[in-house]
This record gives C-alpha cells, sequence and structure tokens, in this order.
C-alpha cells in the first residue's frame, strides 16, 4: 500500500488518539521548574567550574545528550511533515507535538544554567554545529517513520526518567520527570497509530518493524561526541541495550504488536519476521553479557 493510501486509511484513528492525547496530556509551564534562586551571573568566558554541580561524568553526557537532542526539533519537524503530509488532521497532530516538544529545551537549559551542571559554553558550540548540520535519522517512508517514532518517543522518555534519577537533585529529577511524561504521551500517539497500520497492512508493517529494530539509533546521532557521550549514558545504566530490549522491544513489539501473533503475511514479511526475532535475541544475549559485566565492574572486592 502507498503512503497516501495508508495515511487516508489512517486518519479516523489520527483524529481519535489526538483526542485522546489532548484530554490526557497537563498543561505545565516550564518556568515554575527551575530553582531560579541557586542561580547567579555568569562572567564573560567565565570558565566552567565541574565543582559546582559534581556530578559524574556520565551524568554530564546524558543531560548534554538529552538537551541537545530536543533541541533538534526544526530538523525532526522536518522530517514528520515530510511524510505526513498538510492533511488537517496530521497538521493539527504535529503542531501540537512541535509545541509540546519545545518546552523540553527550554526547561532543561534553563535548569542547567541556574545549577551550573554542565559547561555551557561548550553546550552552545555544540548545539550551534547540531543544529547547523541538521543530522537526524530520516527514515524511506510512512511505514518505518511511525515505527521508528514510535520506538524513540519511548527511547528518549527512558533516557530523560533515568538521567534524572541519577542527578541527586530533586528539581533536576522533577525537570526530567515531567518532559518524561510528555515523551510517554507522544511514544502511545505513535505506538496506538502504528497498531491501526498494522491491521490495515500487516505484511508492510512488519517489514518496517524489522528494518526499523535492526537499524534503530537514537535522534541525537548527529550531536558533536555521539559515541563518546553514547557509551558513558550505556555504562551508567541511563540507557542500553537492556533498557532498549526490555522496555521497548518486548513490551512494544512482542507484547503490544504481538509481532509473534500475525497472521497471512506475505513471504517476504514471514522472512523479516524471522529475521526480527533473531536479531531481537541477539540483542538480549549482548544486553545480559552487558549486565554481567557492570556487576562484575561494581562488586566489592573480597
Amino acid at each position: 500500500m502507498r503512503d497516501q493510501a495508508l495515511l487516508a486509511e489512517l486518519e479516523p484513528t489520527g483524529a481519535h488518539l489526538l483526542e485522546r492525547h489532548l484530554a490526557t496530556a497537563k498543561e505545565w509551564f516550564p518556568h515554575e521548574m527551575v530553582p531560579w534562586s541557586r542561580g547567579s551571573d555568569f562572567a564573560e568566558g567565565e570558565p566552567f567550574d565541574p565543582d559546582a554541580a559534581p556530578l559524574a561524568g556520565a551524568v554530564r553526557s546524558a543531560l548534554t545528550v538529552n538537551l541537545l537532542t530536543e533541541d533538534n526539533l526544526p530538523h525532526y519537524l522536518r522530517t514528520i511533515v515530510k511524510h505526513f503530509g498538510s492533511k488537517d488532521v496530521w497538521r493539527e497532530w504535529y503542531g501540537r507535538w512541535t509545541a509540546e516538544e519545545g518546552r523540553h529545551s527550554m526547561v532543561i537549559r534553563d535548569y542547567l544554567t541556574v545549577t551550573r551542571s554542565v559547561d555551557l559554553r561548550a553546550l552552545e558550540r555544540a548545539r550551534m554545529l547540531q543544529v547547523t548540520r541538521g543530522v537526524v535519522p530520516d527514515p524511506p517512508g510512512i511505514t518505518d517513520g511511525i515505527v521508528y517514532v514510535a520506538l524513540q518517543e519511548l527511547a528518549t522518555r527512558i533516557a530523560h526518567r533515568n538521567t534524572g534519577k541519577l542527578l541527586g537533585d530533586p528539581a533536576g529529577a522533577a525537570v526530567m520527570s515531567r518532559v518524561a511524561a510528555d515523551e510517554n504521551l507522544h511514544h502511545l500517539y505513535y505506538r496506538d497509530l502504528c497498531t491501526a497500520a498494522l491491521e490495515i497492512d500487516p505484511s508492510a508493517m512488519v517489514a518496517a518493524i524489522d528494518r526499523q529494530v535492526r537499524n534503530f539509533e537514537m535522534p541525537g546521532v548527529g550531536i558533536p561526541d555521539f559515541s563518546r557521550h553514547a557509551r558513558a549514558i550505556a555504562d551508567a545504566g541511563v540507557y542500553d541495550f537492556a533498557a532498549h530490549h526490555d522496555q521497548i522491544l518486548v513490551p512494544v513489539v512482542l507484547k503490544h504488536w504481538r509481532i509473534e501473533q500475525l497472521q497471512n503475511l506475505k513471504a517476504a514479511a514471514e522472512q523479516a519476521r524471522e529475521r526480527l526475532m533473531h536479531h531481537m535475541e541477539r540483542i538480549n544475549t549482548a544486553a545480559k553479557r552487558m549486565l554481567a559485566r557492570r556487576a562484575r565492574r561494581t562488586a566489592p572486592a573480597i
């Protein structure tokens, strides 16, 4: 089924999911969550003082990646508009999505500024470079696009929430938890849009799920030094193979989309499902090995 035909059949579901989202989403204000009284003026050229907010390097990496990921919103919107087009139901959805996502960089950056949790000059240079480049994942069509954002929004929610837990600061944890709550609602919209698409064209959707799971990459892939940050984030347990398998692939792909129970698939889709299941098992094996290594590394010496 061609993209436009699938989108046309999905329009009633998209409208229903938008209504559900608007009924569920809670109004909140970034300025009310920032501990402004902890802030102070910056001198021009003032060097970063890591002692101002003692944090592990991995936590600073997570904060940096989380914020820069949110900063790239214009390029995510560009990709979404390309795939969804300008029909009213989709324009209303991605307009609301963009407005909600825009608050995330506001509140995280203000929190980092008043708490001096990261090197803000380095952060701004990285933002300028990343947004200028505009490198973001760009799935090839609408089936791949909705699968990717369903997985990515959940991954982002997990990363934000886990980062908040490591801050040791109730104000920071509240900021990250609030952003994560938005991301979860966005995930639910796209997850259930995929569910409807699976009923319309299961073979095309299984092929898309296979491609996006096997080639999944976080939206911050264009961030300077992303690989180094990603390794630190994984080592700290903010987002790693275990989280990806246990909190995304199992609950969404296996349990919600019920990929193993789908019937009457075309031959190519059957092959895609087999490939997908094999890949998920490999991720599970890698996750178990990673957790075992981490346990050995952190075990107290006898």
